[in-house]
């Protein structure tokens, strides 16, 4: 998944200033550096990325370049140590931000302002700077001092109301969700304004609200309150306009498959690959509103099924007769699937302390580019002395300036 030597990364000439930490703003610019940009990671370990102190770490010790989590949105950069809270420090911030086509941060409103970098300041270093930030709720209104993850976004969006089951509290997704999908929007704004750039000869200043850009992936059923008035509520595995719908007991222990069928044909199809049993053709199952009405009864009938096949024979066989059905794969069998090994939708980098492990790739093939994955994530402050010579074209002696000044930690 390297670019081939003879092919033209579409970001080849672009230069990134990474102010960012955890997830979303890195991991726009892994992407970005996927496709060829230059991008340096601006970090210190005087107050880290939290990325760096979460697990799970390399052979379960602790240390901010044995951080798995951290690696996976920022390969493909360089790593400059900068104190920020060091006046020297910013000096050399502003000089980044001179070179830099693009320049992203995920602090929380006012930071960087108080840093002397907010867009106003960046603007006036380059007036073509394209900026953007991605905190919690955005830049402006009551609550844009919220503090908080993607796990509180997803509370806030109205994820957590959703899953789960009707007499049971909410369960929520996994892990600090927003940051997991938010990034996605950010990427295309970026792209969106380098082309106007292009076009123009203007930057620009971009606000993502991750709890926002999380509201999205909820727009059929804040429609059905914007028109119907009606709340949804949890529902379990089950869904609206489907059934069955639901995740199913298979042959051993933790073995499930999920499956849905949305109408008359799949139905059908269901009652075939089941062998056509006396449940299959009982009155109360004769048509979709009767399954609905009755879905709990069926779904004992169906679980009592599936109980009997090994999930992977009965995810193909169901598949067979027009069901969509899939194994609900644990983390081994995800990482070993021959779907994503043939894609392949996991690469293999060597990191300096953790050593080779996989990287996750975007899922996304060119016909005429590959992504380039040359480089796993930077220890801390890595290629600081490359960064100063060769980008800032820093001399020995301001180098050896700010290491006194203590502001390159």
């Amino acid at each position: 998944m390297t670019g081939h030597s003879d092919e033209k990364m579409m970001f080849a000439d672009l230069k990134v200033a990474d102010f960012c930490w955890v997830g979303v703003g890195p991991i726009v610019g892994r992407i970005l550096g996927e496709f060829g940009a230059t991008v340096v990671r601006v970090e210190s370990a005087t107050r880290p990325d939290p990325l760096r102190t979460m697990p799970p770490f390399k052979d379960n010790i602790n240390g901010l370049n044995r951080s798995v989590f951290y690696t996976g949105p920022n390969c493909n950069k360089h790593s400059l140590a900068l104190d920020l809270s060091h006046p020297k420090a910013r000096e050399t911030a502003r000089k980044l931000i001179a070179w830099a086509d693009v320049m992203g941060e995920s602090f929380g409103p006012g930071v960087m302002d108080k840093w002397g970098l907010g867009y106003a300041e960046a603007k006036k270093i380059n007036p073509q700077i394209i900026y953007y930030s991605t905190c919690m709720q955005g830049q402006t209104g009551p609550h844009k001092n919220f503090r908080g993850f993607g796990l509180h976004m997803a509370g806030l969006s109205g994820l957590y109301h959703l899953l789960g089951w009707p007499d049971l509290e909410p369960v929520g997704p996994y892990g600090a969700y927003s940051d997991f999908i938010a990034w996605l929007w950010m990427r295309a704004v970026v792209l969106a304004a380098l082309d106007y750039k292009r076009r123009t000869g203007k930057g620009q200043y971009i606000d993502l609200s991750q709890l926002e850009a999380t509201m999205h992936f909820l727009g059929p059923l804040l429609l059905e309150y914007n028109v119907n008035g009606r709340d949804t509520i949890r529902m379990g595995n089950a869904d609206l306009y489907s059934c069955p719908h639901g995740v199913f007991p298979c042959q051993g222990t933790e073995n499930w498959i999920a499956l849905a069928v949305e109408n008359e044909e799949e139905w059908q199809g269901f009652c075939k690959a089941t062998g056509d049993p006396g449940w299959c053709r009982d009155p109360s199952f004769a048509t979709f509103p009767l399954r609905k009405r009755h879905e709990e009864e069926l779904n004992k009938y169906i679980g009592a099924w599936t109980g009997q096949f090994e999930a992977f024979y009965l995810m193909w066989h169901l598949q067979a007769h027009g069901v969509g059905a899939g194994v609900v794969l644990k983390p081994s069998q995800a990482h070993n699937d021959q779907q994503l090994v043939h894609r392949p939708a996991r690469v293999v980098l060597d990191h300096a302390e953790i050593g080779p492990h996989g990287y996750n790739t975007t899922g996304t093939n060119f016909s005429r580019m590959s992504p380039r994955f040359w480089r796993a994530a930077p220890l801390l402050g890595e290629d600081t002395q490359w960064v100063l010579k060769e980008i800032l074209k820093l001399t020995e002696e301001e180098i050896a300036d700010l290491n006194a000044a203590k502001a390159l930690r």
